[in-house]
């Protein structure tokens, strides 16, 4: 090494006197801005080198930040997001629970307002895999006393009929299948007719003469008089109607709603929520009222003569001799006479 700079020192010492003539002409000449040239030499010689480490150490402190510093944090954020979907779950749930409270104490509240009425509730769960049938599948069956030709209900509306009863579980025919038939009357006209199903979501009521004035809106209720269904509940609205031959062609939008049934009342007997003999009943057991779903005829003039009847002797006159609003109880003479206290 001290060979080559024996032998090289002239060069070296030119090449030490060139850079430093270089250096003090870059240090006394200005450029732009009264800026010296050697800053701006220094500045292009250190600034690749200070733009590298910058890089290097924001990188590293990225790496830092995020894969180390925020391990803790990321762990605790995926907790909370696992905990979240566990409350939406359980939210969910709730609703569930609380649309399925209300459906049970609607049918609960109309249970109790009939007493005379025998109900059973009861859970549908199924439906017919058949497309050209509208069945429905309930958890009640023979052990539950349940049998065929019984009606369906809720406190909306009816639903349909039961038509095959297995141990456990029945099958009940809705009121829109092409199969069924229900007897219907208009609310406020009382024009007769039968609600017949046509295999779609809104049942058709036929044989209504083209010169009842049918309007949509109109209350359609049962007539009682296929002996399956009371006479009062409420089947829907008419949603339609125009005159055809020989009958006019009204489609029902059903009251209950036949595509979302969870729960369902079965009528066990259909004998005591017929009007006539509820009457009857009704009258000389417990003189409660009759079932709010059924429409019952007006009180009869015997009633009252019945309940006078009571404090008057067995010798009263008959019905024939006088009106019995008129004639005073225990006289037995032919002739009407005044009242005796």
């Amino acid at each position: 090494m001290a060979e080559i700079l024996s032998r090289h020192r002239p060069i070296f010492l030119l090449a030490t006197l060139v850079l430093a003539q270089v250096l003090l002409l870059a240090f006394q000449i200005k450029r732009d801005h009264d800026v010296r040239l050697i800053r701006y030499w220094a500045a292009e010689v250190v600034m690749p080198g200070d733009s590298g480490a910058t890089w290097t150490f924001s990188k590293i402190s990225g790496v830092w930040t995020g894969y180390i510093g925020l391990r803790s944090a990321r762990i605790e954020n995926e907790a909370l997001r696992a905990k979240v979907g566990q409350l939406e779950l359980r939210n969910r749930e709730l609703e569930s629970q609380a649309k399925e409270a209300v459906r049970l104490a609607a049918l609960l509240d109309f249970r109790e307002a009939h007493p005379e009425a025998p109900m059973l509730a009861a859970q549908v769960i199924g439906a017919s895999a058949d497309p050209s049938s509208e069945t429905i599948f309930i958890n009640r069956g023979d052990r539950d006393h349940v049998r065929r030709n019984q009606a369906v209900i809720t406190p909306d509306g009816i639903v349909g009929k039961i038509v095959e009863v297995l141990p456990a579980t029945s099958q009940v025919l809705l009121i829109n299948d092409k199969d069924s038939g229900v007897g219907a009357l208009f609310a406020d006209s009382r024009t007769h007719g039968i609600v017949e199903g046509t295999g779609d979501p809104q049942p058709r009521m036929d044989y209504v003469v083209n010169d009842e004035h049918v309007q949509p809106g109109e209350v359609i209720l049962t007539s009682g008089e296929d002996k399956i269904f009371p006479k009062g509940l409420l089947i829907g609205t008419v949603t339609k109607a125009k005159d055809g031959y020989p009958f006019q062609t009204i489609q029902i939008k059903t009251a209950a709603r036949l595509d979302r049934l969870e729960d369902v009342l079965v009528l066990l007997t259909r004998q005591e929520l017929t009007p006539n003999k509820h009457d009857e009943s009704a009258g000389s057991e417990n003189g409660q009222p009759t079932d709010q779903g059924v429409v019952q005829p007006e009180p009869k003039a015997a009633t009252a003569a019945v309940s006078t009847s009571v404090k008057a002797p067995s010798t009263a006159r008959p019905p024939a001799a006088a009106p019995a609003s008129k004639a005073p109880s225990g006289t037995p003479a032919p002739q009407p006479a005044p009242p005796q206290e």
